[in-house]
C-alpha cells in the first residue's frame, strides 16, 4: 500500500498500517525531515510541537471575525491576508466566515472531541511500539495576557470545550506565581491561565523517529519522489510519478496525506473542499534559562516551546500559496510581539527560521477517509493540529483500510462532506508479504 506524503500524518498512517500487517511505501516529494538540522517538508518540522488536546479547537471561530478586514491586510497582523486576486482563497474565506459562528464552532468541536480524547494515548502506543522520540509533560502550560478580558475569554472557551466532550483542567494564576513558574515572562503579563494535562515534543525529532521506525519495520520511504496523478484501475491504483523517466508504480490502495497540496491529487475522486495553506512561521532564539513547558500569548498568536537549549517561537496565520517564498516581515512581526512579552531571550540572533503551510479547511475539520474510490483514501486538512491529531488519525485510517469499514469517529470528517453516513467498502488491504511484492 502507498502513502503519499511523509509528514506527521502520512508517517503515522504508514506506522499504523504496519501494525495491522500491511506493507507500506511512503512517497515524499521533498525530504522526510531528519530532525533538528533540516527544515524538511510540509508543516511538521518547524511547528510549535504542542500535543494539546484541550486546546485543539476549530480554527473558524467568532473571535477571528473581530479582526476585521483592515487588520487582516496589515503585514504585522497575526492573521494576514495578502491583497491578491485569488478565486480559491476567496472561496475558502467565504466558507471560513460562514463557519465562524458559535453554533458551528460547537458542532465542529463535538466532532473533534472523540479524536482529541484519544490523542495522547495514541502517542503512548507509538512509544510502546518503539518510536524513539520522547513527549514531555507541559509542566506548566501557560496562556498569558495583558488584561483580564483575555484570560476570562480563554476560561469561557475551555468551558465550551469541556461541554463538547473534551476534558480540560485550567486555573487562573496570579502574576507572581506565574513568574515563579516561568521567569522569562515580562512585566506586561498581568493575567495567566495554567492548562493542565498537555504535552509537547520536538516535532522534527519526532517525525524523524517515526520515519526510522517505519523503515525498521520493512517499510520503504522514497524521498524526492513527486506524484503527478493517481489512477484507479478498479483492481489496482497506479501512481504516475512527477519524474516522467520513472515508470508508474502500482499498489492495492493509496492514502493521500499531502497537506496543503491535497486537492491536487484528490479532486478527481470527489474531494471538493478547499484546502488553504495557513502558513506559520517560526525561529529559534537563545534563552538564559528555557521554561519547563510551553508559553502561549493568544492575543498575539505567539507560541513558545522549549526545544533543546533554545526557545522555538512560532506564530502567524498567513493565507498564501503553500510554496510561496517566505516573507521576512512575518518573522520580524513575531519577534517584535515576543520582545514585549518575554525577557532573557535573545531575539536578535535568530536561527532555524522556517515557514510551513498548515492545511486549513473552511469548516475547521480535517478530511479523513475514503473518497469516491474505495482504493483512494485521504488524511489531511488538520490545520494547526496535525501534530496533535496525527497518531489518532493514522490509527483510524489504518482501521478503515484493513477492516473495510470507516470507524464512527471519522464520520464527521468524510472528505466528500456527504450529509449522511455512507456504505463502507470491503477491505482492500493485503498482508505485508503480498504488499511488498507489488511496491
Amino acid at each position: 500500500m502507498a502513502v503519499v506524503g511523509g509528514g506527521m500524518v502520512g508517517l503515522c498512517v504508514a506506522w499504523f498500517l504496519q501494525e495491522r500487517g500491511v506493507g507500506v511505501t511512503v512517497l515524499e516529494r521533498d525530504r522526510v525531515t531528519p530532525g533538528p538540522v533540516w527544515g524538511g517538508a510540509g508543516a511538521s518540522w518547524g511547528s510549535a510541537g504542542w500535543l494539546t488536546p484541550g486546546l485543539a479547537t476549530p480554527l473558524p471561530e467568532p473571535a477571528v471575525l473581530r479582526y476585521g478586514l483592515r487588520m487582516l491586510l496589515r503585514p504585522d497582523s497575526p492573521v494576514y491576508l495578502p491583497p491578491a486576486a485569488d478565486p480559491a482563497l476567496g472561496r475558502f474565506l467565504a466558507g471560513f466566515v460562514a463557519h465562524s459562528t458559535h453554533d458551528r464552532w460547537r458542532a465542529a468541536m463535538r466532532a473533534l472531541s472523540p479524536l482529541t480524547r484519544r490523542s495522547l494515548d495514541t502517542f503512548d502506543d507509538l512509544a510502546d511500539g518503539g518510536v524513539a522520540a520522547p513527549t514531555r509533560a507541559a509542566a506548566p502550560f501557560l496562556a498569558c495576557y495583558r488584561d483580564q478580558r483575555g484570560a476570562d475569554a480563554l476560561l469561557a472557551e475551555l468551558d465550551d470545550v469541556r461541554a463538547c466532550g473534551q476534558p480540560v483542567d485550567a486555573v487562573a494564576l496570579d502574576p507572581l506565581t506565574a513568574r515563579d513558574l516561568a521567569p522569562l515572562l515580562s512585566d506586561q503579563i498581568t493575567h495567566v491561565v495554567q492548562v493542565h494535562g498537555q504535552r509537547y515534543c520536538d516535532p522534527g525529532r519526532f517525525v524523524a523517529a517515526l520515519a526510522d521506525a517505519v523503515r525498521e519495520r520493512g517499510g520503504i520511504i522514497r524521498e524526492g519522489v513527486g506524484v503527478d496523478k493517481v489512477i484507479d484501475l478498479g483492481s489496482r491504483v497506479v501512481l504516475a510519478l512527477a519524474d516522467h523517466t520513472e515508470p508508474p508504480v502500482h499498489f492495492d490502495a493509496v492514502v493521500l496525506a499531502t497537506g496543503a497540496w491535497l486537492p491536487r491529487l484528490a479532486a478527481r475522486y470527489g474531494v471538493r473542499s478547499t484546502v488553504q495553506a495557513g502558513r506559520g512561521y517560526s525561529f529559534t532564539a537563545a534563552v538564559e534559562k528555557p521554561p519547563t513547558g510551553p508559553i502561549y500569548f493568544p492575543a498575539s498568536r505567539v507560541a513558545c516551546t522549549p526545544i533543546g537549549d533554545g526557545l522555538r517561537i512560532a506564530g502567524m496565520m498567513e493565507f498564501r500559496r503553500p510554496d510561496a517564498a517566505p516573507d521576512p516581515r512575518r518573522v520580524d512581526a513575531i519577534a517584535a510581539a515576543a520582545g514585549e512579552l518575554l525577557r532573557g531571550v535573545d531575539l536578535r540572533s535568530r536561527t532555524l527560521e522556517w515557514v510551513g503551510p498548515r492545511p486549513c479547511t473552511p469548516d475547521g475539520l480535517p478530511l479523513v477517509g475514503p473518497t469516491s474510490s474505495p482504493r483512494v483514501h485521504v488524511a489531511g486538512g488538520h490545520g494547526m493540529w496535525g501534530i496533535t491529531l496525527g497518531p489518532i488519525t493514522g490509527r483510524l485510517v489504518a482501521e478503515a483500510l484493513v477492516d473495510g469499514r470507516t470507524p464512527p469517529e471519522l464520520a464527521p470528517f468524510d472528505p466528500l462532506r456527504r450529509p449522511t453516513p455512507y456504505p463502507r467498502p470491503t477491505s482492500w488491504a493485503r498482508p505485508a508479504a503480498s504488499a511488498r511484492r507489488h511496491r
